[in-house]
């Protein structure tokens, strides 16, 4: 069970927590518990570093940004012990949880679970910090921001958990953001393929990196509510989103005699900035003195145009990254200028990805032409346009962004009106 910076913000919602996880022990589960920091308490650790020593040692930044996770460990250990059960928090160095050693960022390469495992045989409730790890040097590691979902994939991987159960502000994964669409719906079932592209294109849900782990290590997860009534039933019976294998999804709805649903979601994201150079000699290599520099500095890049050929050997390339690397992105590009023969380069910060995500798209053919027409229709420009197996993605002035989700979603026919019709 894995509970959320909001779920775990203040010691009334960590009694509440601390009720969640003693009904699931009362069922006869043996239980383990990965926590995040109090909401707002990482950002709070942040700033001290940065206030200490704006180049600080990232090293020295684990140790402090990592005590949030120990706090709410302990402290939901306690409140656990008051309500008569047996239980203890167990920090990243003690299992250990063993990372890399790229601090701020590590990445979980095994966890040693024989004492947790015994521990939670005896009766005890494992309660564990997560984002935090132990490199090979003996040092506190962190995992990265929204690194405790990842923790407690890791976790449930690790100890061959039935599943991981992630309780978060939300009661599921739903067809689009609620707040755009009010007849979006809950999906019960959705593929680690689609929630992997759901997660990278601007569903908030989950991380990314944990959905990954999640599929690679076969970890079956529940997306759940924590903000729920002292008397609610046990997560089994709240009805969540489940995030399973194409497999286990397509025995599921076999047994349902249903057909699979073209699109499972619709994503938009914000978080985008676009980049045009112009005149770009058209010659191999050019694309490669664009894109190694950004690669070499760790900005990931998104959508890639490259333009049809002018009359004198050039062409424009339109691309786009995340809105926060935007400044640092055309410091470096300004800075090779020369090495790539560029005219001008045009910026954009006012763009954003909206995206449709679905298994159905492979069998099915008209997805994207539903979806160009649907824009078209209500005067939408589409800047950029980027595709895989399960996912099409466009981009649009940022002030459309809420318009398109609500468009494609109708659509569609993933109203919740159209289900029940």
């Amino acid at each position: 069970m894995k509970f959320g910076g909001t779920s775990m913000a203040g010691s009334e919602r960590i009694r509440r927590v601390a009720n969640i996880v003693r009904r699931q022990q009362a069922a006869g589960h043996e239980v383990a518990v990965v926590v995040s920091a109090m909401a707002g308490e990482t950002d709070r650790l942040v700033n001290f570093c940065r206030e200490a020593n704006p180049l600080y040692d990232p090293a020295e930044y684990d140790v402090v940004v990592a005590s949030g996770e120990q706090v709410t460990s302990g402290l939901l250990a306690m409140t656990l012990q008051a309500l008569g059960c047996k239980a203890r928090s167990w920090l990243g160095w003690q299992l250990p949880v063993h990372t890399d050693d790229s601090h701020a960022k590590a990445r979980i390469e095994g966890i040693d679970s024989g004492a947790l495992l015994a521990s939670m045989a005896a009766g005890e409730i494992a309660v564990i910090p997560g984002f935090q790890g132990l490199s090979p040097h003996g040092r506190v590691t962190t995992l990265g921001r929204g690194g405790s979902d990842t923790s407690a994939v890791a976790v449930a991987a690790a100890i061959g958990a039935d599943r991981c159960d992630i309780y978060t502000d939300v009661d599921g994964v739903y067809t689009t953001d609620p707040r755009i669409v009010a007849k979006a719906r809950k999906l019960k079932h959705v593929t680690y393929e689609e929630m992997l592209e759901l997660a990278s294109v601007g569903s908030k849900v989950l991380q990314t990196r944990s959905v990954s782990l999640a599929m690679k290590e076969g970890v079956r997860v529940q997306v759940l509510s924590s903000f729920i009534d002292d008397d609610a039933p046990a997560a089994d019976t709240i009805p969540g989103t489940m995030i399973v294998s194409d497999e286990e999804l397509a025995r599921i709805q076999e047994g349902l005699d249903m057909e699979r649903q073209l699109i499972t979601g619709i994503a938009a994201d914000k978080n985008e900035a676009k980049i045009i150079l112009t005149r770009v000699p058209d010659r191999p290599g050019a694309v490669a003195t664009i894109f190694g520099p950004l690669a070499a500095a760790n900005i990931n890049v998104d959508m890639i145009i490259q333009n049809v050929g002018r009359d004198k050997g050039e062409t424009d390339v339109t691309f786009t990254v995340p809105g926060a690397d935007l400044p640092r992105v055309q410091a470096l590009l300004e800075a090779q200028k020369e090495a790539i023969g560029y005219n001008r380069i045009i910026t954009d910060g006012k763009v954003a990805k909206v995206s449709v995500v679905g298994v159905g798209m492979r069998s099915h053919a008209g997805v994207a032409s539903t979806m160009f027409r649907c824009l078209a229709d209500r005067g939408i420009n589409i800047q950029a346009i980027s595709t895989s197996e399960i996912k099409i993605s466009v981009l649009i002035d940022e002030d459309e962004t809420e318009l398109a989700v609500r468009v494609l979603h109708s659509a569609y026919g993933m109203d919740a009106a159209d289900e029940a019709a």
